[in-house]
């Protein structure tokens, strides 16, 4: 299972693009600061807990954890997640390409 970190919506496409014919599991999270914490706290509270889960992901899957940008990137709502991806809410987790959302709090 391999694991890619993207920042971007732009990112994200190439990242599928990359890894077409593979099963792939896409995290959606706030983008970090500087800090390296995200401005979502749901997020600092779900992603040690979503990556320490990934052993069980099927072998030759990939997943991939994509920042969604600042916080008021993701309010608004003409942006590319929401409006292409249909997401709502951060943190999300979905089998890509299923629209089946694993979970999206």
């Amino acid at each position: 299972m391999a694991v890619v970190d993207v920042s971007g919506f732009e990112e994200f496409v190439k990242a599928v693009d990359r890894n077409q014919g593979k099963s792939i599991f896409a995290y959606f999270t706030g983008s970090k600061g500087a800090d390296g914490v995200s401005w979502c706290e749901d997020c600092v509270r779900a992603e040690p807990i979503v990556r320490a889960e990934l052993d069980k992901l099927p072998e030759g899957s990939v997943f991939i954890c994509c920042q969604t940008g600042t916080r008021p990137e993701w309010k608004n709502l003409e942006n590319k997640f929401r409006t292409e991806l249909k997401i709502t809410k951060v943190p999300t987790l979905m089998r890509y390409g299923t629209g089946t959302i694993i979970f999206g709090t």
